[in-house]
């Protein structure tokens, strides 16, 4: 129950804010399909995963997913897996910080709605609050193992089970609104005179990305008790997390997509499709950014944490690396400073922050983010690992198969990360870095 529970904390994040969109893309069939298809794809190379959670040949358990790559692949693949994750990783705060911003703003555009009337501009620009979120991250960053306080992961599970349900109710809402004519299809958005067939192509492509940044979940490698055997235990958590996972995902896009047809927005909290109640939509965009403002920190802690190993290692006599200083604060006492640990991060969280002002697309960089991740850490080192633990021969039936699988999403993903790059440069075509408003 507790491992069920990380995964879906893990897995139901911000990816469920552009469903409806993804959808609308797709269409009544391709739209549920492809979230069924990511979904058993993940659920089964999970159940993978769990098999390599132990050494083969001495037993030993594996804390972490480059770990168990090493354990089973060797040192060269296990240094691509740290790439792909790290790549990850930092993509991943970048797009927490664009999301953080997004709800920021919505906040502030719900209030004016709600003043001005429906039709008023309310233009508001993102930076000032990528700013606000970059310097709450600046000082989250200093606090000593703040991504492993016991109660950050429950406040992140309330957090996104409750802008989730809010979007949910409110997609109930408008679809049994009076006189709410939206056009759906089996197909989707439909080609005509607002949207060519190359746009089509290119927009499924990159709902496609969405998806598979929703299913975001290799970074989960829980540690459980040896009794049970931890593979069948973490097998049975899997199957419950990723079906439950699935089954609110699926209600999500689909009534998301019959409350707004095909013009449901990118981001169904703050691309207003909601005005009323507006104390509702403040609320669901505030638990998003209490969520991010704690993910961001679960995210950027390993980053942290393994680029100041390594200097401290390549420079162990340097004091600026190693020493830490001791200043007294009133309330807390006696604190220690290092300085290097404050400049580094310092600039990581502002770097994230600039890349993130150039780039302010929540869908194309979520796309983008989902095509990078989803075939390395999801598919190909679960499905090779597998193959090397078990000793499957080489052109067997099931060697074959899990070939052809993990090739299929290969392709898929170099499709979707196409259709997101394709998104990010038609987006900059118009965008002036620097001065983006909502």
């Amino acid at each position: 129950m507790t491992a069920s529970a990380h995964i879906i904390t893990a897995v139901i994040g911000s990816g469920v804010l552009s469903l409806a969109w993804a959808i609308a893309q797709l269409g009544w069939i391709a739209g549920p399909m492809a979230l069924m298809i990511f979904s058993f794809i993940t659920g089964f190379t999970s159940s993978l995963l769990a098999d390599c959670y132990r050494c083969s040949t001495t037993g030993r358990r594996n804390y972490t997913y480059m770990e168990v790559v090493k354990s089973n692949l060797g040192e060269m693949k296990c240094k691509l897996c740290g790439l792909a994750q790290y790549v990850n990783l930092v993509g991943t705060t970048i797009g927490y910080t664009i999301t953080a911003s997004l709800s920021m703003v919505a906040i502030k555009r719900s209030n004016c709605f709600h003043k001005e009337g429906h039709d008023a501009g309310c233009h508001t620009s993102n930076n000032m609050y990528m700013i606000i979120f970059a310097i709450a991250e600046i000082i989250l960053s200093q606090i000593p193992n703040f991504h492993e306080l016991s109660g950050l992961s429950i406040l992140a599970a309330v957090m996104s089970f409750a802008y989730s349900s809010i979007g949910l109710g409110l997609a109930i809402a408008k679809i049994t609104e009076r006189g709410n004519h939206v056009t759906t299809s089996l197909t989707g958005v439909a080609i005509g005179v607002d949207v060519t067939s190359t746009e089509k192509i290119w927009s499924s492509l990159q709902a496609i990305g969405n998806i598979a940044f929703a299913y975001a979940y290799s970074i989960v490698l829980d540690t459980l008790r040896s009794s049970p055997p931890e593979n069948k235990v973490m097998k049975r958590a899997s199957f419950v997390g990723v079906s439950i996972t699935t089954i609110f995902y699926m209600l999500c896009g689909t009534l998301g997509y019959a409350a707004f047809g095909d013009k449901a927005p990118g981001n169904f909290l703050t691309g207003f499709g909601f005005y009323e109640p507006f104390w509702l939509v403040d609320f669901a965009n505030m638990c998003i950014v209490v969520h991010l403002v704690g993910a961001y920190q679960v995210f950027c802690q390993p980053i942290f944490t393994t680029v100041e190993n390594w200097c401290c290692h390549k420079w162990p006599e340097s004091g600026f690396v190693t020493k830490r200083h001791p200043i007294t604060f009133p309330s807390c006492g006696v604190c220690y400073v290092n300085m290097f640990r404050v400049i580094w991060r310092t600039v990581y969280v502002i770097l994230t922050a600039v890349i993130a002002m150039l780039f302010p697309f929540f869908n194309s960089v979520i796309g983008l983010l989902g095509a990078i991740a989803f075939w390395p850490l999801t598919v190909y080192f679960p499905v090779e690992m597998y193959i090397s633990r078990a000793k499957i021969r080489k052109f067997s039936v099931t060697w074959m198969w899990l070939q052809v699988l993990s090739w299929t999403c290969f392709i898929v993903t170099l499709l979707a990360a196409a259709g997101s790059i394709q998104g990010l440069v038609k987006d900059l075509q118009t965008y002036k870095p620097f001065s983006s408003a909502s």
